[in-house]
């Protein structure tokens, strides 16, 4: 059976108390596990596959805490490193009303940022397993060189290769190199996922449907773009499909997109996808997959933080039998 492997940031996210309050303002913050990789990782482990996270975090009482808490979602921790050299990575979170956030990254370096490519294993990686990053860990550093050496041993083995940008602006020194690191990886990964907010950002194009065609480029075989409650659509370069969100109570937004790609990921897992196989299942089975990665987001949504947040696969399937 083929396992998920993230790798990039786990950090502690900061969860305000109080909606509404500009981050100067909330006086009362929750401890909560997050890092969009960590996130999607916790998903595909909770609806029951193998995942594993590639990472580093501090010898401190936070990186303590991010362990329990993976290893309570089910995610293997034998890949993730520890350093004295720099702490644990922190976020805080201000909520608005509608439950959009606004962020403020503490990690000047964070321990993430110094995992270094001569801690990459070959031998970690097989034909049906899924490699899975994100772009906050693209930034120029040890992390950045250690992605591109994951990725290629993925792809020497014949597995998937999957991309969600998760584009934080805050944590770049301007939007330019954000989306210049973008640029650069977009082409080693065979799924894309991004959101309809990122779309512009990243192609420079106003027209969707021009923006989502020059997003196959290099190895992209096929481009998820999530609408946030109003669902999400698929695209492979002769095809695609729509697919309707799920109301729910949002309480906070943290963690449901990673949520969504990580449901979509698991029923690929499920599915057994490999490089060579993955147009073959996304035609076949594109409307399962996308419903329970709209549930997983929707539910995800509808709880506070984001590993805590996430639902189990029974939950996900009574929630879809329900609509």
């Amino acid at each position: 059976m083929g396992k998920l492997y993230s790798i990039g940031e786990v950090l502690i996210d900061f969860i305000p108390q109080e909606k509404g309050a500009a981050l100067k303002d909330v006086v009362t913050f929750e401890r909560a596990a997050g890092g969009a990789p960590a996130n999607v990782a916790a998903a595909v482990a909770k609806y029951g596959h193998e995942a594993s996270m590639i990472t580093k975090l501090g010898n401190d009482a936070f990186g303590d805490f991010l362990i329990e808490q993976l290893q309570t979602a089910g995610v293997k921790t034998d890949k993730v490193f520890r350093t004295s050299e720099a702490n644990t990575g922190l976020a805080f979170v201000s909520l608005k009303d509608n439950g959009e956030r606004d962020f403020s990254f503490y990690r000047k370096p964070s321990a993430d940022l110094l995992f270094d490519k001569s801690d990459v294993q070959a031998d970690w990686f097989g034909k049906g397993d899924i490699l899975h990053f994100c772009s906050v860990d693209l930034v120029d550093s040890p992390m950045k060189q250690a992605h591109k050496k994951a990725i290629d041993f993925m792809k020497e083995k014949g597995g998937l290769i999957s991309f969600d940008p998760n584009v934080r602006l805050p944590l770049w020194e301007n939007p330019r190199d954000c989306r210049t690191a973008i640029l650069e990886f977009l082409p080693y990964a065979h799924l894309l996922k991004v959101s309809d907010e990122e779309l512009t950002f990243i192609t420079g194009i106003n027209d969707v449907e021009k923006a989502i065609a020059s997003l196959f480029t290099g190895d992209v075989k096929a481009v998820v773009c999530t609408k946030g409650s109003a669902g999400a659509e698929l695209f492979l370069q002769d095809a695609n499909w729509e697919s309707s969100g799920y109301k729910v109570d949002v309480q906070d937004t943290t963690g449901a997109g990673d949520a969504f790609i990580g449901g979509f990921l698991f029923k690929l897992l499920e599915a057994k996808v490999n490089s060579e196989n993955i147009l073959s299942i996304l035609k076949e089975k594109h409307t399962e997959i996308l419903s329970f990665a709209n549930a997983s987001g929707a539910l995800t949504a509808a709880g506070k933080g984001a590993i805590s947040a996430l639902p189990d696969k029974e939950q996900v399937l009574a929630f879809i039998k329900a609509q």
